[in-house]
């Protein structure tokens, strides 16, 4: 197994981060990675715009990723922040009918490099988000997997993870979400 890095996406990490995303075409087609911020400028209009927002994003301190680095290349990352960063989720009715007090924290998202699936990104990554969100203060954090139980998904297609990577880091589950997906919570401690 390899032995991977974890460090906090900020400026000094973006290039890295950047050359990730363009390797990969701007993930899902130029989302870079903005689709769970509020609507900015960039919002369905481009790949560019996306990146420049995401880039200013990072510059202000109002996005956070635990980036996974094999030697000096970024593989993957996990998307965390507080839920006003954060605010846009997927499955948004079943999450509003069922929602009492908004965490602290969000994950979202997670990325892993084509070539790096499979071989203990996601957990990593998920490994430093944790850390992080620890460093910064900690609180409940709230993500949003998929149970994959009993059947056969494509790696690509897991951009929340599994609930079982979660569930293996303490998390619990604390309602369904769509048909496949659950809430699950957990508390940090700083």
């Amino acid at each position: 197994m390899t032995e991977y890095r974890v460090r906090a996406l900020d400026g000094d990490t973006w290039p890295a981060f950047a050359g990730l995303v363009e390797r990969h075409n701007g993930i899902f087609g130029g989302c870079w990675c903005m689709g769970f911020h509020p609507k900015g400028p960039g919002w369905g209009v481009s790949a560019e715009l996306n990146r420049d927002e995401k880039h200013q994003r990072v510059l202000d301190g109002h996005a956070h990723a635990a980036l996974v680095y094999d030697g000096d290349a970024c593989v993957g990352w996990c998307q965390f922040g507080p839920t006003d960063e954060l605010p846009r989720i997927k499955h948004r009715r079943a999450y509003d009918a069922g929602q009492v007090t908004p965490p602290d924290w969000r994950i979202t998202c997670f990325f892993v490099d084509r070539s790096y699936r499979r071989q203990g990104v996601t957990g990593a990554a998920l490994d430093g988000a944790l850390a992080e969100i620890a460093r910064l203060g900690g609180g409940t954090v709230e993500s949003y997997p998929e149970d994959v139980e009993g059947r056969k998904t494509s790696g690509s297609f897991l951009y929340n993870g599994t609930v079982a990577l979660f569930e293996r880091r303490g998390f619990t589950r604390s309602r369904p979400l769509g048909k496949r997906h659950w809430v699950v919570t957990a508390t940090v401690t700083p």
